[in-house]
């Protein structure tokens, strides 16, 4: 009796030490397609490299924190342009929008600083507004930073959907990708490569799930959907970073909470190994 009592109890010893390894490799199913290829950085050069992230508010920058703060590791020198201050934010009626700028420029400077960007440019062009500015006017402000910084390398939202259907996210998306495919070569032109942020097949399918902005914005047809990625860049050494950089954009959680769900219940070594990576699409 005793030593069934013993074989019990190491069975559900076993159970519980193997439970979490069991979850990670569940989680990492639901999520991840085996067949996308996974990198440990977003590209490979000899030489620092400048790079370009080009967002239209403050808190897109948390899609590729993990990527940015490992091409720093890497001697690389990153700018992010903002394009607006977020004012048209959900606030929960809890400010105007001249009070929630203000606080999402100090929220903004906070994830600048946690990631260690080069150089942070928050602009104040009107958030939900870009459209107005119509494509082209979008396309001159993308060329005069690239202009500016002469950066290699280039990082925006995709020109399809802007992730999950935000008018500003595809249009600062689309604006980039015309500028880089038609100067592209050309002589005074720096950038080489344009990385997009994209999800993959499955995490598309988990999100129209959880995700009430994915269930809204979303296309209906897959076809005109995200670009499917080229590779994802891993990013799990990263993650106690990512997710201080998300909590500082404290007037976005309810927004943001889609980005990382149940990141609050489950324990952090545990999720980081589910939500270890990044995807790109490259445009070319």
């Amino acid at each position: 009796m005793k030593k069934f009592f013993f074989w019990v109890i190491g069975i559900m010893f076993l159970m519980l030490i193997t439970l979490p390894f069991v979850l990670i490799l569940i989680g990492k199913d639901k999520l991840h397609d085996s067949d996308i290829p996974q990198k440990n950085s977003l590209f490979i050069s000899e030489q620092p490299q400048k790079i370009l992230a080009f967002f239209p508010h403050p808190d897109d920058e948390v899609t590729v924190s993990g990527t940015l703060m490992n091409l720093l590791e890497n001697g690389n020198e990153v700018y992010l342009v903002t394009l607006t201050k977020g004012e048209a934010g959900n606030s929960m009626g809890e400010h105007t929008k001249s009070e929630l700028a203000q606080l999402r420029t100090l929220e903004m400077e906070r994830s600048a600083e946690l990631i260690g960007v080069t150089q942070l440019n928050l602009l104040n062009y009107p958030d939900s507004g870009l459209e107005n500015l119509g494509l082209d006017s979008l396309k001159q402000i993308a060329l005069e930073w690239i202009e500016k910084i002469n950066p290699d390398i280039l990082v925006s939202y995709d020109s399809k959907v802007g992730l999950y259907g935000h008018p500003d996210h595809r249009l600062s998306g689309l604006a980039l990708e015309q500028v880089f495919l038609e100067n592209r070569g050309k002589q005074n032109f720096s950038p080489v490569k344009l990385f997009q942020i994209t999800l993959s097949p499955k995490q598309i399918e988990v999100a129209l799930q959880l995700s009430s902005g994915f269930q809204r914005n979303y296309p209906r047809d897959r076809e005109e959907g995200l670009p499917k990625p080229d590779f994802s860049v891993y990013t799990q050494p990263y993650f106690e970073r990512v997710l201080a950089v998300m909590k500082s954009h404290e007037t976005q959680q309810d927004v943001l909470k889609d980005l990382m769900p149940y990141h609050d219940k489950i324990p952090s070594w545990i999720y980081s190994r589910i939500f270890d990576r990044e995807y790109f699409h490259e445009v070319k």
